[in-house]
């Protein structure tokens, strides 16, 4: 490889890393706050999905891409907000009731996403962090998201906000200990309700990124399975929303690294580098589901048997 095609690659594989991992880092701060609450949402993906679609339909309609953003999170916020009435009634199962709304949530935004598969919407801005560099193709990989600064702004609002605020108090003890909760007169069910409702929004942003930014497009594989890769990234950060950072970077990086030989002209491999974040997923869970143990940092109603 030539000093060019390195310099292309390692802007590539950040860039990617900046870009692919902004919908990651939005996806598992929702889910972060979902579940520091003691509720688990395995209909991410459903969320992310339709998010991604109603994004683009909002913006395609509108004009305006924050408009479609807007869009893209109340539709998140409605899809989460429906888990979290099903999860609240007896006898009905987290997991279950997420799978099946994982399945509703992507079949609707099929359903009614088939319009959308031709037109092009309004793009949401893009940051240039290269115009330091002559390169054209330097200048492209580094092209960032605009929602990116909000994502790094949410996750530092939420780290604060479950540290030093009494709403960040009672989400962790409703996680932690319902029993506790409910005997302080607190609503363990609205509690989560809400913070699965406000999961399902900052969830929704980043079925804005997606077909807003990049890929920029909408189609019915546009997630690639990423509302569910994010449930082990969160396990991957110990549930902090600042390591959800870390962990989305990670995750983008390594989703990067196929398009970044391609544009460094390296087609070798190029398909078999796009499997490095399924792989990531396969070992984190490995790693941190242990029988017997608890991973660090887990609420503990999510570990205890309901």
């Amino acid at each position: 490889m030539t000093a060019d095609q390195w310099i292309a690659l390692m802007a590539g594989i950040v860039g990617g890393a900046l870009r692919v991992g902004v919908p990651f880092l939005f996806v598992s701060l929702g889910e972060c706050l979902t579940e520091k609450s003691g509720r688990i949402n395995l209909g991410l993906e459903g969320v992310l999905v339709l998010s991604a679609m109603c994004a683009f339909g909002g913006a395609y309609l509108s004009g305006s891409p924050w408009v479609g953003v807007l869009a893209g999170a109340v539709a998140g916020g409605i899809l989460a907000a429906l888990h979290g009435l099903l999860c609240s009634l007896p006898r009905v199962n987290d997991v279950a009731t997420g799978i099946a709304l994982m399945l509703l949530g992507t079949g609707l935004a099929f359903y009614f996403g088939k319009p959308l598969i031709q037109p092009q919407a309004p793009q949401i801005p893009a940051i240039e962090l290269g115009l330091w560099s002559s390169s054209s193709a330097v200048r492209s990989a580094l092209q960032v998201n605009a929602l990116l600064p909000l994502g790094l702004l949410l996750a530092a609002v939420l780290w604060w906000g479950f540290k030093h605020t009494r709403y960040g108090l009672l989400v962790r003890m409703a996680g932690d200990s319902a029993n506790a909760a409910r005997a302080l007169g607190y609503s363990v069910g609205g509690i989560r309700l809400l913070a699965t409702t406000l999961g399902g929004m900052i969830a929704g942003l980043g079925g804005a990124s997606l077909s807003l930014f990049y890929p920029g497009s909408w189609n019915e594989g546009i997630s690639s399975g990423q509302g569910l890769i994010a449930v082990a990234l969160v396990i991957f950060a110990r549930w902090s929303p600042l390591r959800c950072i870390g962990a989305a970077a990670l995750f983008g990086g390594a989703g990067a690294i196929g398009p970044a030989l391609q544009s460094a002209g390296i087609s070798w491999g190029y398909h078999l580098f796009n499997t490095v974040p399924y792989v990531l997923t396969l070992l984190i869970l490995v790693l941190t589901c242990k029988r017997g143990s608890v991973a660090q940092g887990s609420p503990g109603e999510l570990s205890s048997t309901r």
